[in-house]
């Protein structure tokens, strides 16, 4: 559906009363105006009106209306189509969940495609009407705050993401702690999707830095801003990646260590259980000659070396950290 539609003219919002087509042709005849339509998870009979009026690409049109689409930028004529991944970090559950912003850039208009409910528009708006110098760029400057904003969340989840590392460093290293193995499993793949949602972006920005989008000549350094945001979250996401690499070595370790010390606790009793269980196999293999039944003592001595043996036996295995 479409959220919000308006004509831009020197840096001045000017709602539009009529139907879009009437706000197409009035930025067609005035240079200095752009028209700006937001849409949210449009259907195919919705996007039409707009696809029609635009005369976008199909393949474009198609990609807006089903998404799921990875980071890039095409050029359909003089039609510039930018897909961008949202992120929204759950606090409760730590999973990143994931949309797409996607955007049509021409001379005199700009679309703009959301799903998923990440990274409302809004507020881009909103700063945008309230910074009249930037509007006078034109449709790029809608391009740049869009980007501005994504990228500004990709560097706040990365923030959480580390928050849930440190967490999860001290759990493994706590032995109270229950495991953990399914958690930094499960955080990971949210890392693994945060990067393949940052980083096709990479390129993306780095070809309007270079000059090579026309239509962004205006705001390059604006963009260049971006890059470098962006380019200091991708790095924090590969620390992450590594560090999570890391602790789960760490934590696999430390479970084998523990394992090992259990097998000696029942390797160490089930030596010294074996003692009286010799002794008490021997006498029941040989009835007849049991020291208790030609002398009173035998069998109070037996008990007596059995318990000593043990108790040597216990103290050695003790001492050596087997028990």
């Amino acid at each position: 559906m479409i959220v919000d539609k308006a004509i831009y003219t020197g840096g001045t919002r000017h709602d539009i009363d009529g139907g879009i087509g009437e706000a197409f042709q009035v930025a067609r005849q005035d240079g200095d105006c752009f028209v700006w339509i937001g849409l949210f998870e449009p259907d195919a009979a919705e996007f039409d009106q707009v696809k029609d009026e635009l005369e976008l690409h199909p393949l474009a049109a198609e990609d807006a209306v089903a998404a799921h689409q990875r980071p890039k930028m095409e050029r359909y004529g003089d039609t510039l189509f930018v897909v961008l991944k949202t992120l929204t970090y759950i606090d409760a559950t730590s999973d990143i969940e994931v949309g797409e912003i996607m955007v049509f850039l021409g001379d005199d208009f700009v679309v703009t495609v959301r799903h998923g409910a990440g990274n409302p528009l809004a507020p881009v708006r909103e700063r945008l009407e309230r910074d009249p110098g930037m509007l006078r760029h034109g449709a790029t400057s809608v391009l740049y705050a869009v980007c501005d904003e994504v990228v500004d969340r990709y560097g706040v989840i990365a923030h959480e993401v580390e928050v849930d590392i440190i967490g999860l460093e001290r759990s493994v290293f706590d032995p109270d702690a229950p495991d953990v193995t399914a958690d930094i499993y499960s955080l990971k793949r949210e890392v693994l999707e945060f990067r393949g949602a940052e980083d096709p972006l990479v390129p993306v920005l780095q070809e309007i830095v270079k000059g090579r989008v026309p239509e962004c000549a205006g705001t390059r350094e604006y963009f260049r801003d971006v890059l470098d945001h962006l380019l200091r979250v991708d790095a924090q996401v590969d620390a992450h990646n590594e560090l999570l690499n890391s602790v789960l070595t760490a934590h696999l370790a430390l479970v084998g260590s523990r394992q090992n010390a259990d097998m000696r606790k029942i390797s160490a009793w089930a030596a010294i259980i074996a003692v009286p269980t010799a002794i008490a196999g021997i006498y029941g293999m040989n009835f007849d000659h049991m020291p208790e039944l030609h002398w009173t003592w035998g069998y109070p001595a037996v008990l007596v070396v059995m318990a000593t043996v043990c108790a040597l036996l216990f103290r050695r295995l003790r001492r050596s950290g087997w028990l």
